[in-house]
């Protein structure tokens, strides 16, 4: 069991470098606007180009990790990951900046995924929804990482040697990896590791025929998407405009979504598991992030103390989503259950994807032609319409989730794919 404990420790510190990258443009918006002249959407668009890397590499990365295990697998994505950072922290121009975030994007499509086949490889499958909580709880201190403390360190170094730390700090990871990380336990039967191609084809389209799947699938896109767009990217400058909070009290205050989502995830997972369902949970805590979500971008003469309560509430509350991954581990049979996740997972960076472009373009449309250190400056009436699409996101979510059957925290029997 300490063994076990060790790599999932590493796994998860995967996750936390994977969600610092992510986040980190929300931290350096205005630098990158100002350094590259950009707009709105361009800036939506350096962002997302992350996700379109995530997006299209969800199934594949899950059907590599399936097919060749974990190990090998994750320690080339963290090296992707590494470089792509790098890459962006010399960039000369948006296309090589553009270049690097895809990169980071490739190699941040296995984070996931490794850390949940791991997960189901070294721990009893009751403790899957627990794990895979504390999974996004370290995930999302990574997300902290990248808020109020890389503000700090881009404020003494500049955002460029702060890249080329954290692709270094990647590089080390890689090497710890594939030197203590295996793939299973040694008494863990191979009954999820696909020896025949065929069964690559069989699993991906028992995914695919699965009403289960895509109502999951959607789901998790709509109720991800606020948490990505808002607090990886406009919370800070939106903070900064409709509050006037500094840069680092605006980085602080988006700290507390990913401080609250990694509190609740593994909370959630156990409070699922208690009650012996996972539907009703991830409805009601849906419902809760959404509406502290609105209290933060709509109700007036919000003091700070009530901003920096909702937006931990939002990140806690919204982080019950997460059980729609363990659902997805049990509605199918564990021989495909990495292609499974990351199947759905896809929704969740293409959801997040649009929604970076999207309010980007609403901004755009409603900017009033003003600058601020070479950067264009939206107004609090211009985020107000923009954001609202990632409220609407929640209510969708909640219509998608009622068409999800439950399963009642039971495992799929193993497959019979050729």
């Amino acid at each position: 069991m300490p063994r076990a404990w060790l790599i999932w420790s590493l796994s998860a510190l995967f996750m936390f470098y994977k969600y610092a990258i992510e986040v980190s443009p929300s931290v350096m918006a205005l630098d990158l606007m100002a350094e590259f002249s950009l707009s709105g959407a361009a800036m939506g668009n350096l962002a997302a180009s992350y996700f379109y890397a995530y997006l299209l590499f969800q199934i594949p990365a899950g059907l590599l990790i399936d097919r060749w295990g974990p190990r090998k697998v994750t320690t080339a994505a963290i090296i992707f990951c590494s470089f792509g950072t790098y890459l962006l922290s010399f960039a000369a121009s948006f296309e090589m900046a553009l270049l690097g975030r895809f990169i980071a994007g490739i190699g941040a499509a296995f984070a996931a995924l490794n850390c949940l086949k791991l997960i189901a490889n070294w721990f009893p499958a009751g403790r899957f929804a627990l794990m895979a909580g504390l999974m996004m709880s370290v995930g999302m201190l990574g997300a902290v990482g990248g808020q109020a403390p890389l503000s700090h360190f881009i404020s003494f170094l500049g955002w460029r040697y702060a890249m080329a730390a954290l692709a270094l700090i990647g590089l080390t990871l890689a090497v710890f990896f594939v030197l203590i990380v295996r793939d299973r336990a040694p008494h863990h039967k191979r009954l999820d590791v696909m020896p025949k191609p065929l069964r690559v084809k069989a699993g991906l389209k028992s995914i695919i025929k699965s009403p289960q799947s895509w109502a999951l699938s959607f789901y998790s896109g709509f109720a991800f998407a606020p948490v990505s767009a808002f607090g990886g990217l406009w919370a800070i400058p939106f903070l900064q405009e409709a509050y006037s909070h500094s840069p680092m009290m605006a980085a602080r205050g988006a700290s507390l979504i990913f401080i609250g989502f990694a509190i609740g995830a593994p909370f959630f997972g156990w409070f699922s598991d208690y009650l012996g369902k996972r539907r009703p949970v991830m409805a009601w805590g849906t419902a809760a992030g959404g509406l502290s979500l609105a209290l933060v971008l709509y109700l007036p003469n919000l003091p700070a103390y009530g901003m920096f309560l909702f937006l931990f509430c939002f990140g806690f509350f919204i982080s019950s989503f997460l059980l729609c991954f363990t659902m997805m581990k049990e509605i199918h049979s564990p021989i495909v259950a990495a292609t499974a996740i990351g199947f759905m997972n896809g929704f969740d960076a293409l959801f997040g994807a649009l929604s970076d472009f999207l309010t980007g373009k609403v901004l755009d449309v409603l900017w009033t032609g003003e600058f601020a250190s070479g950067a264009r400056l939206f107004s609090t009436s211009a985020y107000h319409w923009a954001l609202a699409i990632l409220v609407a996101y929640l209510a969708i979510s909640l219509f998608c989730l009622a068409r999800v059957k439950e399963s009642f925290c039971k495992e799929a029997a193993p497959s019979s794919l050729p």
